[in-house]
C-alpha cells in the first residue's frame, strides 16, 4: 500500500522558515518523481515544486523561485522543501505527490497545513 505522511506544517511569522518533510513508503521511492503541491481555502491545487526521481532536477513555481528549495533523500524514502523568507499569507495545505509514469499523480499524502501571519 502506498503511503505518503507529510509533516512540518505549522504557523509561523513572515520572514520566517519550515522545512515540510513527506515518508513515502510501499512503492521504490527512488523510482519516481515526486511534487510539492499546495491548496488554499476555496483555491485550486497550485505546484510549488518538483524534483526528478534522482534528484538532480527541479523545479519552481515562480512564487517559489529563490525562496524554497526541494530535495530528496532516497536512502530515507523521504522527500522534503524548504522554505525561507515566507510571506503572509492565509493558511495553505502542503501535499506531497507521486508522479506516475504517466507523468500524472497517482498518489498524495494527506497534506500538512502552513500558515504565514504576525
Amino acid at each position: 500500500e502506498v503511503q505518503l505522511v507529510e509533516s512540518g506544517g505549522d504557523l509561523v511569522q513572515p520572514g520566517g522558515s519550515l522545512r515540510l518533510s513527506c515518508v513515502a513508503a510501499g512503492f521504490t521511492f527512488s523510482d519516481y518523481a515526486m511534487s510539492w503541491v499546495r491548496q488554499a481555502p476555496g483555491k485550486g491545487l497550485e505546484l510549488v515544486s518538483a524534483i526528478n526521481s534522482g534528484g538532480d532536477g527541479t523545479l519552481y513555481a515562480d512564487s517559489a523561485k529563490g525562496r524554497f528549495t526541494i530535495s530528496r533523500d532516497n536512502a530515507k524514502n523521504t522527500l522534503y522543501l524548504q522554505m525561507n523568507r515566507l510571506k503572509p499569507e492565509g493558511p495553505a495545505v502542503y501535499y506531497c505527490a507521486k508522479k506516475s509514469n504517466n507523468d500524472d499523480y497517482d498518489y498524495w499524502g494527506q497534506g500538512t497545513q502552513v500558515t504565514v501571519s504576525s
